[in-house]
């Protein structure tokens, strides 16, 4: 009797034990509990490399962020300091502006010399000596009508293809992919597609802008010192 009441006493007791899976499952819990998670590594944006545009591309180190135009003995010369911590888009505008400027004074060179020196369409065949400052103002209106409406129109495709248009980015900035000056107009197929070949042209072009727009100015200020033309003035 005593052996049966020690053996049922025994069995409750084993019914209240914890068991050896419960307990490993306990410990495998606090385990995961504090398991620290690796720190999330953040990438780096992915960052373009800068597109060659007739084999230039922008250079911040660079003065005019290494666009052409510097040649010896001066080098780059801008002592007044118009492109110091520009941006690259204002350093593009400036050079749009000299170089266009710088083509349009190398007809005028032309047109001072032609206009008062040789037979024109305007004129007739006789050799007119009204000096250039003062002919715009004899030429008929049916012949500066097509002329102005010419330049304007040329000036509306210039426009859009190097300038961002209006409302669809900030004002008076330049195309990405527009290389300062290059419009596309070509007819003799003089633009060479060698990097090096390329700058050089362009700061040949650059150079006689610059020595044709000191001569444009010149020329006008002579004629309106002494009304003489240009020839007539140095003797011809």
């Amino acid at each position: 009797m005593q052996l049966t009441i020690l053996a049922i006493l025994a069995g409750s007791a084993a019914a209240f034990a914890p068991s050896a899976s419960t307990g490993s499952s306990s410990t495998a819990l606090l385990m995961s509990e504090h398991v620290t998670e690796e720190p999330a590594v953040e990438e780096s944006p992915f960052v373009p490399a800068p597109v060659a545009i007739n084999g230039w591309s922008a250079d911040a180190a660079a003065p005019c962020y290494g666009l052409p135009g510097s040649s010896s003995p001066l080098g780059f010369f801008d002592p007044l300091g118009f492109t110091k911590d520009m941006d690259l888009n204002g350093v593009k505008r400036f050079r749009e502006a000299e170089v266009m400027h710088g083509r349009v004074a190398m007809m005028a060179t032309l047109g001072y010399i032609i206009g008062e020196s040789t037979p024109t369409i305007t004129y007739g065949m006789d050799v007119h000596h009204t000096i250039a400052n003062n002919q715009i103002p004899e030429i008929p209106g049916t012949v500066l009508f097509p002329f102005f409406l010419a330049v304007n129109i040329s000036e509306a495709l210039r426009a859009s293809k190097g300038w961002v248009e209006p409302g669809l980015g900030p004002l008076f900035t330049l195309r990405e992919n527009y290389y300062p000056g290059d419009i596309g107009f070509d007819p003799l197929g003089l633009k060479s597609k060698d990097a090096k070949d390329f700058a050089n042209m362009q700061t040949k072009e650059l150079n006689n802008g610059r020595l044709a727009m000191l001569a444009a100015a010149g020329m006008c200020a002579q004629e309106q010192v002494n009304g003489q033309g240009i020839l007539e003035n140095l003797g011809f």
